[in-house]
């Protein structure tokens, strides 16, 4: 052929030559310890020691329903405390009030509830689950939790003794809504129909006439009445503080920074108040579950300033850690952190107040504004804290 002769054509040579290219770019890849077969094996993680960390650490608090304010209370506690694997707070959803006491006091998991202190009171009086002088402590009083008490604004039903012998909504089974609802409506001699379901479901039979109202008790603004607009047909029903109810209730109001949608600016609507309180079980102090606790109140205690500051539910504005509740203990631990920062819980006591008052002075100067987005209470924040600096 022209040119000369060509080689012949050897396949098997062209795939030595590409193994023997292979097995080098191999060699480059591969430690020689790895190259002989022996590579080394990764030192195992200590899980015994890891789950016993996150065991020690972790505190569960059982709370209320996604609409609730418990829960939003459980989630500020975890973003302010949560330290990582040194230390973390587990909300767990909850029936509320009545339940959570029975939570507290059985449930292995749960180290602390929020509950009413009324509640509290009527489980010592019912002993339904036994004396609980003994077993159950509380750590804080957390806030007040306002009636909300929701009819059609076409039922022409103007008070709750209207109320007596309808179909009323007490909330869910073992809430602390269906079980103040219960004490609110005898101790005014009414008797309901009543019936227990979610706030959601209860507004749209509400719509429908199949009830007659529906009873939230719960800290303002909550998420289920937060939504509701007087556009839509729905109003909400004055509770006087009447007699029967001042032992053990406080008055309150429900206004338009509350709720814009419901209530226009200047007309208040009067209702009544229970208080919320942080409980715990009362564990022996040379426990687990007891350092545990401690460890909590250690955490919570030097954090309520920031607690109380936005974008955090405005609840914890009304937190008094130094308030008692009458009749029940304290957990020790709490009791002694309050004699060892008395001073620094006075000015935080001043702080809180003074803030009351830069909002009465707002008010009263007519000035418009708005708490109900973290932007707005941001901004409102900072004017306290310069109104502070010169008063």
């Amino acid at each position: 052929m022209r040119g000369g002769l060509r080689r012949p054509y050897r396949p098997l040579q062209v795939i030595g030559v590409l193994a023997a290219v292979l097995s080098a770019a191999v060699s480059l890849q591969f430690s020689p310890a790895e190259r002989a077969g022996t590579r080394p094996i990764p030192d195992k993680p200590n899980l015994g020691a890891l789950g016993e960390r996150l065991n020690t650490n972790t505190i569960a608090i059982v709370s209320g329903n996604p609409n609730a304010t418990y829960l939003n209370i459980a989630y500020d506690l975890s973003d302010v405390l949560d330290d990582g694997d040194n230390f973390r707070i587990l909300p767990v959803i909850g029936k509320g009030g009545g339940q959570n006491i029975r939570d507290v006091r059985f449930l292995k998991g749960i180290d602390l509830g929020i509950t009413q202190s009324i509640i509290l009171n009527e489980f010592r009086e019912s002993n339904e689950i036994g004396n609980i002088d003994d077993k159950i402590v509380y750590i804080a009083k957390l806030f007040n939790e306002e009636m909300h008490v929701v009819v059609r604004a076409d039922s022409g039903i103007n008070s709750l003794a209207e109320l007596n012998g309808k179909k009323v909504n007490f909330s869910d089974v073992g809430s602390g809504s269906q079980l103040s609802a219960r004490d609110i409506f005898k101790r005014l001699g009414l008797q309901a129909q009543e019936v227990n379901m979610g706030q959601a479901d209860a507004l749209e039979k509400l719509k429908s006439g199949e009830l007659a109202a529906t009873i939230l008790i719960a800290g303002k603004p909550t998420g289920a009445m937060g939504k509701l607009r007087a556009a839509d047909g729905f109003r909400f029903l004055q509770v006087p503080f009447s007699k029967p109810l001042q032992t053990d209730y406080l008055p309150a109001v429900l206004g338009h920074d509350d709720y814009p949608g419901m209530v226009e600016a200047g007309d208040d609507v009067d209702t009544i108040a229970a208080s919320a309180v942080l409980i715990a079980y009362n564990w022996p102090e040379d426990s687990d579950r007891y350092r545990r606790i401690a460890k909590f109140v250690d955490l919570f205690f030097p954090k309520i300033v920031e607690l109380q500051k936005p974008p955090h539910h405005p609840k914890w504005r009304e937190t008094n850690l130094a308030a008692v509740v009458p009749g029940w203990t304290r957990f020790p631990e709490a009791t002694q952190w309050l004699a060892r920062n008395h001073d620094q819980q006075a000015k935080t006591d001043a702080t809180r107040d003074q803030f009351d008052q830069f909002i009465a002075t707002l008010r009263a100067a007519g000035a418009n504004f708005t708490l109900d987005n973290a932007d707005a209470r941001n901004q409102l924040f900072g004017q306290f804290l310069k109104w502070q600096a010169q008063h």
